[in-house]
């Protein structure tokens, strides 16, 4: 079995956490590959020098069957690390060590536990769906993927108005700071803070929000996730941007995109007796009585 280690480079980790992180991996006799930013983190936290051979970078070839990516970090570390599997069919476990933690379910003091659920093959594989994007990005690029959300967004101070569509119809031009095309996934994401539903990740369909509009009739549509979306955009000045989870792109004046669910699923990996209703609980603080007690 083989263990593809991903954690940032320039994230705060404690040395002792990165020792027993590296610990319990080598307790059960993974081979493995660790990220080229990580590999200092370890040399300083552990004074061992990762071998060039169990180095990689921005992408990875094939990988032999029974191999597991773990991200170690929040989930901006999960999404980069899901971004470098290329849309590769490898499980994704995410140990949190950063701050809400959606997708990296797993705490970071449980390092033992999942790589010893792994070795075990007891980790619960739930395919996720993500979305694939073809469009006017600058530099020009193929189809791109993205687990969480797609977005088109205003840079400067003048609105952004952008026609939306849904199998050919028209749903609205958007006038405001632009609009987010979520998964299910991505619904506890950035489409959760511009105001639209928390969507279970098993949900067949994708979220339309749109970004502040002007008018405030507008509200989140949710559609089935076998429609065809086409966004055209309409600026004034060329300083508008496209997101892919975490990565941005400079798009030009008049520039339009299409996006459908990707026919590649991610498998996201997640400990036993951790459900998304867990996760949606704890982390949103629901049923948490906070007025104040007398």
């Amino acid at each position: 079995m083989k263990i593809i280690l991903f954690s940032r480079g320039n994230a705060d980790r404690s040395t002792e956490d990165v020792r027993q992180l590296l610990k319990a991996l080598r307790r059960h006799g993974f081979d493995y590959l660790v990220n080229e930013e990580f590999a200092p983190v370890v040399r300083e936290a552990t004074g061992e020098e990762i071998p060039a051979d169990k180095l990689y970078g921005e992408r990875l070839g094939p990988q032999p069957a029974g191999t597991t990516m773990v991200c170690y970090g929040g989930d901006g570390t999960l999404l980069e690390g899901v971004h470098r599997l290329g849309g590769a069919p490898i499980p994704v476990v995410g140990i949190n060590a950063g701050h809400l933690g959606f997708l990296t379910g797993a705490p970071s003091e449980s390092a033992e536990q999942v790589f010893g659920q792994i070795a075990r093959g007891e980790l619960a594989v739930q395919p996720r769906s993500m979305l694939e994007v073809h469009g006017d990005f600058v530099p020009a690029a193929g189809p791109m993927l993205a687990l969480n959300e797609f977005t088109v967004q205003r840079h400067g101070a003048d609105m952004l108005s952008v026609e939306t569509y849904v199998d050919g119809q028209m749903v609205a031009t958007y006038h405001g700071d632009g609009v987010i095309v979520s998964t299910p996934t991505g619904s506890t994401a950035y489409s959760l803070s511009a105001g639209g539903p928390v969507v279970a990740p098993s949900c067949a369909c994708l979220i339309i929000s749109p970004l502040a509009p002007h008018n405030l009739t507008m509200r989140p549509v949710v559609v089935p996730d076998t429609a065809r979306i086409a966004l055209r955009v309409h600026e004034r000045r060329s300083d508008a941007f496209a997101t892919l989870d975490n990565r941005s792109y400079p798009i030009a004046s008049s520039a339009a995109f299409s996006i459908r669910r990707a026919e590649q699923p991610i498998f996201l990996a997640m400990p036993h007796n951790i459900s998304f209703y867990d996760t949606l609980r704890n982390k949103m603080m629901w049923g948490i009585d906070i007025r104040e007690k007398r």
